[in-house]
């Protein structure tokens, strides 16, 4: 992710990456060539240097990385989840606020252009109301996080909190709090690798499915299927395509932009929008409309509800 990160870095006119830190020489040193910037082995030397801090770290260290930012009055931007628990991402935007400084939390979903368009159509109403979504996000388990961090619940929460939170999210952005929430899925020693849930609205009902335990080499997939009174929107397999009544199907067209190694998807799109969203907002100081703390820290916390009810059927 943090090639992600300084790939997107490079491509904006208003900001520069002064440098990276790692712990790691063996990592950090060629990361930053590649990436034409400034190794750094100790963290204060790094912020001393910057105006803000992206948190591309394991999720166990996201809340002590941003009270240091915080500390140093950085703004920050962090990976998602927040953190592992409510308590340490309570923490994280308390420091943050009483520093003076902007928190974001990076819900790419939130941003994908693909996301971003069916949420632009469901808020207008232009298809009428929705009626239903699936939302899908699956694959092998993802073997490139060093030491093998993702591996242990401990550091990362398992499939659910890793990857299914995406779509958590992306349900709390499109229809708010639900009234009722049904989970189940497979436990295993990394922690809920694939859950299934159901989310009851007034209006709508939003199923979601996700996890990592699909055998090694299985092509990661995300996908939507949104039923609404006039129409659907579908992307499962293919290019999002709006089927709307009485009218010819159509393809929305988005610009590509290729990633750069690591990861699962090859497009840059939501990686670009999300973090051109957090540095506009701090140069202007306006506030962050698409994704905020408190969004942030109620995705967790509902993701977090998921998992101890998948739990609770063992």
């Amino acid at each position: 992710m943090g090639r992600m990160h300084a790939t997107v870095y490079g491509q904006l006119a208003d900001a520069e990456l002064v440098g990276v830190f790692d712990s790691s020489p063996e990592r950090g040193e060629p990361f930053a060539a590649e990436h034409g910037t400034k190794y750094y082995s100790d963290f204060d030397a790094l912020a001393a240097n910057v105006d803000a801090i992206d948190i591309c770290l394991p999720t166990y260290r996201h809340a002590e990385f941003t009270l240091k930012a915080a500390a140093a009055k950085k703004h920050v931007l962090c990976e998602k989840p927040m953190a592992l628990n409510v308590d340490e991402a309570r923490k994280m935007k308390v420091a943050c606020e009483e520093a003076g400084v902007r928190l974001m939390i990076a819900h790419c979903i939130r941003f994908w252009p693909e996301y971003a368009l069916l949420h632009q159509i469901a808020i207008t109403g232009n298809l009428g109301d929705l009626l239903s979504i699936n939302l899908t996000r699956y694959g092998e388990f993802p073997h490139w996080g060093s030491n093998n961090w993702l591996a242990d619940e401990s550091k990362a929460g398992g499939g659910a909190l890793d990857m299914h939170i995406h779509d958590t999210d992306y349900a709390l952005f499109l229809l708010g709090q639900p009234k009722e929430v049904f989970s189940a899925g497979t436990v295993d020693a990394r922690g809920v690798s694939h859950i299934f849930s159901t989310f009851v609205y007034d209006k709508t009902v939003c199923h979601l499915e996700g996890g990592w335990n699909m055998p090694p080499g299985t092509p990661f997939k995300m996908a939507f299927r949104a039923v609404f009174e006039q129409g659907a929107i579908i992307m499962d397999g293919g290019p999002m395509t709006v089927y709307e009544k009485d009218k010819p199907p159509y393809v929305p067209e988005f610009p590509k932009m290729e990633a750069k190694g690591g990861g699962n998807i090859s497009d840059l799109g939501g990686y670009y929008h999300e973090i051109a969203h957090f540095v506009d907002r701090v140069l202007t100081g306006k506030p962050f409309d698409v994704t905020n703390p408190d969004t942030s820290i109620q995705s967790l916390e509902l993701t977090l509800r998921e998992i101890d009810l998948v739990k609770k059927r063992k």
